[in-house]
């Protein structure tokens, strides 16, 4: 009988073997919760693992593998082992926020994507750690401790979804789950080396997750590859009534045109002195992206686009703002609580003039509109990830991190586009980063198969850490 190899195992290949039977749900479940177990106390991607919770559920999809016909799409996560970033509420089981605050009292109900993930048989292995509050991009947690990046121990991970990118990129699970309010799904992914993707804002329900910013969470999904990403947004996606950020548009299955050609698209690769403050390694990375899309007959243009500074600016205040909103409680009666740059940052968006965040409001709508214009012109804008590969724990402020990690992604919260990471290449130092492609509003489809389509014609996400 095979033995799921989970170095290299992706949910696609695993699902097939599943359905072979070449190992049951509960061995691939019983390899991960190992694997964790051997893992977790350097990487510490967990805060807290559910292993009756995923037992009992790998037993239940092994009854049912053997039941269904080859052809059933519905329980499409049938027995696929993930990991919920314990911003998630799971029924029974504490949701931190990576803070003090929340863990006394479980939840007696789902988040919804929880939910929809376990309708569709997957397994849940636990609750990954995340920067406190999701107010951070370092994974560097006061309460939890710090996530260390599977390619090297001594570097971020880049977050708030710190855990979810280094549980896929060690194969601890096969797929996790995160939010994006400036590019915590996106950053983490790329400097982890594995593929994180945000819908559009209001896609996927936030119903059941903590919040950082009722106006900017996204809620989507970290995994290896791109078809994968299909999968889950397939699954999570869906008009929630109960969420007031929940949008009715309807999505069509992402697998069915998942390897359309690139031939004629339209794509605007980003340049200008905003983006060119890169390393040398991200930009030869994101000349060489165009040259592969130009190699499969699409049209490149080089389009400056510097004004994204101001996005990233407004961005940044609304977060801090609203989740100074969020928390104001928490800040007034227990700051001492908060780890020394979530309140730093707190404070800062409590002292928000209510004219300043006019102004950040008044710029998200502005460059909505012009993102709409933008992309009459072009299908898909390219532009790097990070500007950086993940630098040293030790040597990494938060603040200053936040500043340079998500100027390339934030401006992409602002306006609720959607957006995904792929991996392009390595620094000299060996340490990935990533591609990130962009459409316009409801265009899922197209990221995914522009993310695809690059994912086949290179060899980047082939490659794992050596854990």
């Amino acid at each position: 009988m095979t033995k799921p190899d989970l170095s290299v195992l992706n949910i696609s290949t695993a699902l097939a073997q599943l359905r072979r039977r070449d190992y049951s749900a509960l061995e691939l479940t019983e390899t991960c919760l190992k694997r964790i177990q051997r893992l977790n106390p350097t990487i510490n991607a967990f805060i807290t693992l559910t292993p009756e919770l995923a037992v009992q559920g790998a037993m239940q999809a092994d009854l049912l593998i053997g039941r269904l016909p080859p052809n059933l799409s519905e329980l499409d996560l049938l027995g696929i082992p993930v990991g919920i970033k314990d911003m998630f509420d799971v029924a029974g089981v504490p949701t931190t926020a990576g803070t003090k605050f929340f863990s006394e009292k479980p939840p007696s109900e789902d988040a919804q994507v929880v939910r929809s993930l376990k309708s569709s048989g997957a397994v849940i292995l636990g609750k990954t750690n995340t920067h406190e509050i999701a107010l951070g991009v370092t994974g560097v947690n006061p309460h939890y401790g710090p996530v260390r990046n599977p390619w090297d121990l001594a570097r971020i991970t880049g977050g708030s979804s710190s855990g979810s990118a280094a549980a896929v990129a060690a194969g601890m699970c096969l797929a996790a789950i995160g939010t994006d309010t400036g590019g915590s799904i996106r950053i983490p992914a790329a400097l982890c080396g594995v593929v994180g993707f945000k819908p559009t804002y209001g896609r996927v329900s936030a119903r059941g997750v903590v919040p950082l910013s009722w106006n900017l969470d996204h809620i989507g999904t970290i995994t290896r590859t791109v078809r994968d990403a299909a999968r889950m947004l397939s699954v999570m996606a869906g008009f929630d009534p109960h969420d007031p950020s929940s949008v009715n548009v309807p999505l069509d299955d992402p697998l069915l045109r998942l390897d359309d050609s690139a031939r004629n698209w339209r794509i605007a690769c980003a340049a200008g002195e905003y983006i060119e403050v890169s390393e040398t390694d991200v930009m030869e990375s994101l000349e060489t992206a165009a040259q592969t899309f130009r190699s499969m007959g699409a049209q490149i243009e080089k389009v400056d686009m510097s004004w994204l500074s101001d996005l990233a600016l407004a961005n940044g205040r609304m977060t801090q703002a609203d989740g100074a909103a969020y928390h104001q409680d928490r800040l007034r009666e227990h700051p001492d609580w908060f780890g020394a740059d979530v309140l730093q940052r707190l404070q800062n968006g409590a002292a928000l003039t209510s004219c300043e965040y006019v102004m950040a409001r008044k710029t998200q709508m502005d460059s909505s509109r012009r993102f709409e214009m933008f992309f009459e012109k072009y299908d898909l804008l390219l532009l790097p990830t990070t500007p950086i590969s993940a630098p040293l724990i030790e040597e990494t402020g938060a603040i200053e991190a936040a500043r340079s990690l998500t100027r390339f992604t934030s401006p992409f919260n602002l306006t609720g586009l959607p957006a995904i990471s792929v991996p392009c290449g390595f620094s000299t130092t060996g340490l990935p980063f990533g591609l990130q492609i962009v459409s316009k509003h409801w265009a899922e489809e197209k990221v995914l198969q522009a993310g695809y389509a690059y994912e086949e014609a290179t060899e980047w996400h082939n490659h794992h850490p050596n854990v």
